[in-house]
């Protein structure tokens, strides 16, 4: 049985594009036979920005199914107020999600990945379709934007760190795991970044995060985004994960765990071509 994935991003930088292609070439390599693209949808349209521009060029050259909706000129045509952090979505994200949903009803999918997609879905989407998210840390946190991430375990002296895919929901971040990989940010990659923190360090955002200690977990963690990607979506293709009613269950049909992905992970790190860069 085939996975049809719907694909969600604004792709607006190279971490969305990153995934796709690592998708794409799992697909191409056998590892990933038994998924699919159903469809690409992207809250720009052409011409409101040169890499979302790019971007559509190639699914379109992939010849997979492309639908777009500009987000902003849709705002702007209903006089619709911006979303504010931390607030209730206005009542024009409610429409524009309609919208999307009968905009997408001839291209059905299984299970959609927010890529890079700079908008939180309605309620009523996101109990409709499936959605997998990426949160850069893992399930027991830290919360936050990955900058707020890395902030964190740099000021706790964390041990290690992670990247995680769970179902997404209205609430940020806060939806069931479905899989995540964990890394260390100790040993011979970080030590030394380590050691060259002051004091005044931590007790700055700006000077964390222009410390080799922050550029050293960022990387790491980038490095594994993709690849616990595909490790999860092989995982749902081959019947090991399957979501349901909004809950994540095991081959057996019993509620499943957050897989920890770890090993496969690190095995298709391993045998990427920048793995001799990777912080480990």
């Amino acid at each position: 049985m085939t996975l049809r994935l719907g694909w969600f991003t604004t792709a607006r930088g190279p971490g969305s594009r990153a995934m796709f292609e690592a998708v794409v070439a799992a697909r191409a390599s056998g590892l990933l036979s038994g998924v699919e693209f159903a469809v690409v949808f992207c809250n720009r349209d052409r011409g409101e920005d040169e890499v979302t521009d790019e971007f559509l060029d190639r699914v379109e050259s992939l010849k997979i199914p492309l639908v777009t909706m500009s987000s902003v000129a849709y705002r702007r045509r209903v006089g619709g107020e911006r979303s504010r952090s931390g607030e209730p979505l206005p009542a024009w994200r409610r429409d524009y999600d309609h919208d999307v949903d009968r905009a997408l009803e001839g291209f059905p999918f299984d299970l959609g990945v927010l890529a890079g997609y700079m908008l939180i879905f309605e309620r009523e989407f996101s109990r409709s379709h499936p959605l997998l998210n990426l949160h850069p840390a893992l399930p027991e946190g830290p919360i936050g934007t990955w900058r707020e991430v890395i902030r964190s375990l740099i000021r706790t002296g964390a041990a290690e760190s992670g990247v995680m895919l769970h179902l997404a929901i209205p609430e940020v971040d806060a939806g069931p795991v479905a899989a995540y990989c964990r890394y260390p940010i100790h040993g011979p990659a970080f030590d030394a970044a380590w050691d060259a923190l002051g004091d005044n360090t931590l007790q700055d955002d700006g000077a964390i995060e222009a410390s080799p200690l922050f550029a050293a977990i960022r990387a790491a963690g980038v490095a594994r985004e993709s690849p616990l990607l595909v490790a999860t979506l092989q995982a749902f293709a081959d019947g090991r994960l399957v979501v349901r009613d909004g809950q994540v269950f095991d081959s057996a049909g019993q509620p499943a765990a957050a897989a920890d992905l770890t090993a496969e992970v690190e095995a298709i790190v391993a045998s990427s071509a920048d793995a001799p860069g990777i912080p480990r």
